[in-house]
């Protein structure tokens, strides 16, 4: 089973895994968050990341969770990833990640094109009721009942 680790900008990661947690309370074991604070040293961040993976065993794969491509969170995920064991996606959302959890037990290529689909499909417009659209009133007059068949 893979294990999935959150990299975001302080407190994102955290607010995601307390999400993941609630959903998958039986997968908590499976997460772990890494806040990325303003001004934290890209070194201190990269060296917690490496015990992070670290932590995981020998024959885990890991699946990165990060907010931004591009931003530091990111950049430094990228720098503890192989590209086999560990893979990185950039762009969190909740149902990307709902989707590694459901999917942890998948081998690495195929849980993160899961992920990476369910973050796509999750992003999506939704239209504004307007008044005018809203249902008819009932009404108790016995000649306005041209909503029954």
């Amino acid at each position: 089973m893979t294990r999935v680790l959150i990299v975001a900008h302080a407190p994102l990661a955290s607010a995601l895994f307390e999400v993941g947690q609630h959903t998958f309370p039986e997968l908590a074991s499976r997460m772990q968050p890494f806040d990325v604070a303003a001004r934290m040293p890209a070194e201190e961040i990269e060296a917690g990341l490496r015990t992070l993976v670290a932590a995981a065993a020998a024959d885990e794969e890991v699946l990165i969770l990060t907010d931004v491509f591009g931003a530091t969170p990111a950049n430094m995920a990228q720098r503890v990833s192989d590209g086999q064991r560990i893979r990185v996606l950039a762009g969190v959302n909740v149902p990307m990640l709902w989707r590694a959890l459901n999917y942890a037990m998948l081998p690495i290529d195929e849980l993160t094109n899961r992920a990476m689909i369910g973050g796509a499909q999750g992003v999506m417009p939704i239209a504004s009721t307007r008044p005018q659209n809203q249902a008819l009133q009932p009404s108790h007059d016995p000649d306005q009942y041209h909503h029954q068949q």
